[in-house]
């Protein structure tokens, strides 16, 4: 397997490039299966979990072809369907489970694998099957296996109050509504920009939704729908992890295509730590003011509270921060794995159930770590970028799910970083 090598210590300087978002893709994507028209998806991100997605949608019958350097896909979905997601391909990936919307949908059937994904705690398929069992489907969990099916008429419109504001449930149940009879209200929706940006693209496709960002969406289900061109969101997630760069090694980075309306809660908290955030017409522009960032209390929310998926990045940075920090985790169960890979380093955490108490060190030191996740990743390469001597961090096929080409953008602003081929 590939490790990346970090060897502490440089400044960094200069523009990083922020790629379209990971989660929005791997929720447009299996929108293809709501039409036999096209789907053009640009400013997509090049990453595995891409790749896996690709394999899956064109097992069940879509037409996909890559340009622009895998920038652009342009799919198409017009011929017969396979209804059935694989377990060998499902496994890879949690977002494989978006499909099951969009097949009972169109197709009035779908056999879909439970998934796999990075073990950060449990997250159940029932609040997906729940919603659409409202719209009038029978689903059964048979050998690891999802057998949906929709009554004889197709699904239909139903209101769906969300126990909690799941973010895959929100966005399977609103491709299911797109084709459903009648009106479909979804309660308690999650608001992530992620859902915004499905939304966008399923109204070019010609679906009638209104309320999405808010915590109720409705959805009046059509005949059809048609094709349709679409870039891909900024990745929030990539935007907030370099964007906390210069906390670790002094300088300033501009990050491209950088919006604050992403991510309002995080640049609240590293402004509060000591970082200094200017919008520019190009992006978001970041250093840090003191030699060393302050600490800080983060805990974790849905949209538009802080990100999950910055938790071990930001607790990377608190590692080295003036002063004790809290993080609650409210989330995942089982999302403070870093943090034993970060004591290797020299950090000061303890855990505790879903709590982190960080209390910052003046220096830390470069160790061998491994990847427990995709996200925890590349803390660890931040925290590598601080840290006195060399980093190597084990396992990043992690990393490769959800960040393009990160040493390369590092080493664009000055760091040495390099990828080390395994054997």
């Amino acid at each position: 397997m590939d490790s990346i090598v970090v060897r502490g210590g440089n400044e960094l300087n200069g523009q990083i490039p922020i790629a379209g978002a990971k989660n929005a893709a791997l929720t447009l994507m299996p929108a293809t299966l709501l039409s036999e028209e096209p789907l053009t998806l640009t400013n997509m991100p090049r990453l595995s979990d891409i790749g896996t997605l690709t394999q899956l949608l064109e097992s069940l019958g879509a037409e996909i072809t890559s340009m622009a350097d895998g920038r652009v896909k342009a799919m198409s979905t017009h011929g017969k369907i396979n209804h059935v997601a694989e377990y060998d391909i499902v496994r890879k990936m949690r977002a494989s489970n978006l499909v099951l919307g969009p097949l009972l949908a169109r197709e009035g059937q779908a056999v879909v694998s439970l998934p796999g994904g990075c073990a950060i705690g449990a997250r159940p398929m029932d609040i997906h099957t729940n919603g659409l069992e409202a719209m009038g489907a029978e689903i059964e969990l048979k050998d690891g296996y999802l057998h949906a099916k929709a009554p004889l008429k197709g699904l239909q419109g139903a209101v769906i109050d969300f126990p909690f504001a799941s973010v895959g449930a929100t966005e399977n149940i609103l491709m299911a509504a797109t084709l459903a009879k009648g009106t479909t209200v979804i309660n308690n929706a999650a608001r992530e920009p992620e859902i915004v940006d499905l939304a966008d693209c399923l109204r070019k496709m010609g679906a009638q939704i209104d309320g999405d960002g808010t915590s109720t969406i409705t959805v009046q289900g059509v005949d059809r729908l048609g094709a349709a061109t679409h870039p891909v969101v900024t990745d929030r997630i990539e935007l907030g992890t370099f964007m906390l760069v210069p906390a670790f090694t002094g300088g300033e980075v501009e990050c491209l295509g950088g919006r604050l309306d992403l991510i309002g809660a995080f640049v609240e908290k590293i402004q509060a730590a000591g970082l200094e955030v200017t919008e520019t017409d190009k992006g978001l522009k970041v250093k840090r003011v003191s030699d060393r960032v302050k600490a800080v209390d983060v805990t974790t929310e849905p949209f538009p509270g802080f990100p999950t998926d910055l938790q071990a990045q930001m607790m990377a940075m608190l590692c080295i921060a003036d002063g004790t920090s809290v993080l609650e985790e409210k989330i995942f169960e089982n999302r403070f794995m870093h943090a034993p890979e970060l004591v290797r380093m020299g950090a000061d955490i303890s855990v505790e159930g879903g709590t982190a108490t960080v209390t910052g060190v003046q220096k830390m030191k470069g160790a061998p770590v491994m990847a427990t996740d995709l996200r925890a990743s590349v803390s660890l390469i931040l925290a590598g970028l601080a840290a006195e001597g060399e980093t190597v961090v084990n396992r990043v096929y992690h990393l490769d799910r959800g960040y393009e080409f990160v040493e390369r953008k590092l080493s664009a602003v000055g760091a040495d970083v390099e990828r080390v081929k395994g054997q």
